[in-house]
């Protein structure tokens, strides 16, 4: 109930800060649903310890390097995270990889300094950071920034209507601000070093990459890669060939990637080593159809274009194939994948109603991307982008293309020749040589690299007078071309095929930030035997759950033991993960421990030659032979059967004490 609570009240202030143009007039409304959500903060706040507690105890995940005082933004997975992982990233393999046809690679974690130069990661892959002037402690300008406005937002009852729509004008263009904007604004509101408050530096750009060096010269720069994408695009060229010279295609990587974040923080939502599962579709840019298309066109789900959060409305439903059909998805291959992203979400246990998809603003999209949106999962934090969904045209095999020097391009053979129009610059290899000597051949390329424009504008000037200035990039100046040191003219040919470069379709995946989520989603708490007592529960799909099933002998003897070791190895034969449990502690206590890392199904051997089968969530128990049992909680955790198909066909068992009542011993 609380967390419906929270949905309705965050989806009520839309999550994305309202545009400027709309807040006057909803200033009142904002001002009445921030006061809600401020009410109910302490319940989230109880709900997300509650949640934290239970995973750290039951060794899901803890801080790395505990016993020295650990290290922010770095954990570690205990042996149920693990499972969970290893459960998501199978399911991934198997939505995805397997059932598209995508060709998989594993690519190096460190990455030559050249090709994130290529990509633009060195150059701008960074965040605005402020100092604490004393301390020297580091905190990222636009999260103080932000957490100060929501927090006056969420807590301030005498802010005035004119200053609530201040503070979400600044949420909402947060992203545009330059470091000079975000500092006037810093200073304004008088913010300070959370942990000190001490006054702050002047925001500064930081490269989030780690850097280091490749062999022992120290010559050679490389970097801690921040994706896995580029491993992707500069072997482009390879791929290409062994899908036999066909696009579409898709390749598919799953690795770390690394971030040395100024401030991590809200656990595996922000880390600085993490795993990311990332696709990249590679498409003709004339030809973004999708065959399978149909196949999620009906689905129907929460969106939220674009157009809506610039005029102040929440996400609504939307379904997919009028999305795309009236272009407020940009093609089809891009509402297809967003499509998949959906059905892979809600399957690993995403609730549906807190999953929305939601359009880049102009302020978020590159200059080159065509479409972007981000699946965002609502949890106590808020709503977390957890997949990016991007169109991002041709950029990525261009950039590197440009730099390499080889060219990442598809071909597309006519059926019959074609006669098109083409431009041909033919430089006079010996009046360039006579004119600029050592430099010709620097002219004489960038002659050859001129686009049709540039080329068109300057056969027009040498025409007219004679000669042109021309911009030698490699060389830092201009030199003067005159009439006999190029030819240019537009020539018909004949062409056989068509070279270009292919766009790209990214879905790219934050897997810890998709497992917390579910960590959130799938909990929740059950009363004992009184009010007073809170069971803990993660109900968990079979899919993803990190135990499929339990073992336990109603009591300690020795013909229930056997009985449960004979189990335990068909549960193995049959590929179960399981525990087995031969402690003589009551069975109550042994149902609530394995509810608590959510195992969907625990066995009871009270029997030699039947067993009873209980359902976490439901608590409803069956009886069922002892030769069947591994081939029913296969069906279950397979997925071919639900709990409900398997209570028609055996038996039910009514336990002699409730768990409750058992459960309440511990």
């Amino acid at each position: 109930m609380l967390l419906r609570l929270l949905s309705s009240a965050s989806r009520a202030i839309a999550a994305k800060p309202h545009p400027p143009q709309t807040l006057a007039a909803a200033a009142a409304g904002a001002t009445s649903t921030t006061r809600k959500l401020a009410a109910m903060a302490g319940n989230r706040e109880a709900f997300r310890v509650a949640v934290g507690n239970t995973l750290e105890r039951r060794l899901f995940y803890v801080p790395s390097f505990k016993i020295y005082g650990g290290v922010a933004g770095l954990y570690d997975y205990g042996p149920p995270g693990c499972a969970v992982k290893a459960n998501v990233l199978a399911f991934w393999r198997q939505h995805f990889v397997l059932e598209e046809g995508m060709l998989e690679v594993d690519c190096p974690c460190v990455t030559p300094e050249v090709v994130l130069k290529a990509s633009g990661h060195v150059e701008k892959f960074t965040d605005l950071m402020v100092k604490d002037e004393k301390t020297g402690s580091c905190y990222r300008a636009d999260h103080l920034l932000k957490d100060f406005c929501k927090e006056k937002l969420e807590n301030d009852n005498t802010l005035s209507p004119q200053k609530v729509e201040e503070l979400n004008h600044i949420l909402a263009v947060l992203d545009d601000l330059s470091a000079e904007q975000l500092g006037t604004k810093i200073k304004e509101y008088g913010i300070a070093a959370p942990d000190t408050k001490n006054p702050l530096s002047d925001p500064y750009p930081f490269n989030l990459m780690f850097q280091t060096s490749i062999g022992p010269s120290g010559l050679s720069a490389g970097y801690m890669r921040p994706e896995t994408a580029q491993g992707i695009f500069v072997n482009f060229k390879d791929l290409y060939y062994y899908n036999g010279n066909k696009l579409p295609f898709a390749a598919a990587q799953i690795g770390q990637a690394f971030r040395n974040e100024i401030s991590p923080r809200q656990g595996l939502l922000r880390v600085r080593e993490f795993t990311l599962a990332e696709i990249e579709h590679f498409v003709d840019p004339e030809d973004k159809s999708h065959p399978k298309f149909c196949d999620v066109s009906d689905l129907e789900f929460l969106m939220f274009p674009r157009e809506d959060q610039l005029t102040g409305r929440s996400a609504t439903r939307l379904r997919l194939g009028e999305a795309v059909s009236e272009g407020t998805v940009n093609n089809e291959t891009l509402g297809f994948f967003i499509g998949r992203v959906y059905l892979f979400l809600t399957q690993l246990g995403i609730d549906k109603d807190r999953l929305r998809f939601r359009q880049h603003l102009p302020n978020e999209m590159a200059h080159y991307a065509a479409d972007c949106w981000d699946a965002e999962i609502e949890c106590s934090y808020g709503w977390i982008e957890c997949v990016g969904i991007a169109d991002r045209s041709a950029y990525d095999l261009r950039a590197h293309s440009d730099k390499s020097g080889v060219p990442l391009e598809a071909h597309e053979k006519f059926a019959e020749p074609r006669e098109v129009e083409k431009l041909v610059i033919t430089p006079s290899k010996k009046e360039l040589g006579l004119a600029f000597k050592g430099d010709q051949k620097m002219v004489l390329e960038a002659l050859e690299a001129m686009g049709e424009t540039e080329a068109l504008g300057m056969k027009a000037a040498l025409e007219s007078k004679g000669d042109v200035d021309f911009k030698v990039c490699t060389l830092g100046k201009d030199v003067t071309i005159k009439r006999n040191m190029v030819s240019i003219n537009m020539e018909k040919k004949k062409e056989h095929q068509r070279k270009f470069t292919p766009s790209v379709i990214e879905p790219s995946f934050g897997i810890g930030r998709i497992i917390y989520c579910l960590f959130e989603h799938c909990f929740y708490q059950r009363t004992g035997k009184t009010d007073d007592e809170q069971l803990n529960v993660f109900r968990f799909p079979p899919l993803v759950a990190p135990i499929k099933c339990t073992v336990f002998p109603l009591v300690k003897v020795e013909k229930f033991d056997v009985v449960a070791k004979k189990i335990s190895k068909a549960l193995t034969t049959a590929g179960i993960s399981h525990i087995i449990d031969i402690t003589g502690t009551s069975i109550g206590k042994r149902y609530a421990r394995t509810d608590e890392i959510g195992v969907p199904l625990a066995i009871t051997v009270d029997s030699t030659t039947s067993v009873t089968v209980r359902d976490r969530d439901s608590k409803d128990q069956i009886r069922v032979e002892v030769e069947e049992v591994a081939s029913v909680v296969k069906e279950v955790t397979d997925g071919q059967s639900t709990w409900a198909d398997i209570m028609w066909r055996y038996p039910a068992h009514t336990a002699l004490a409730t768990d409750e009542e058992e459960a309440s011993e511990t």
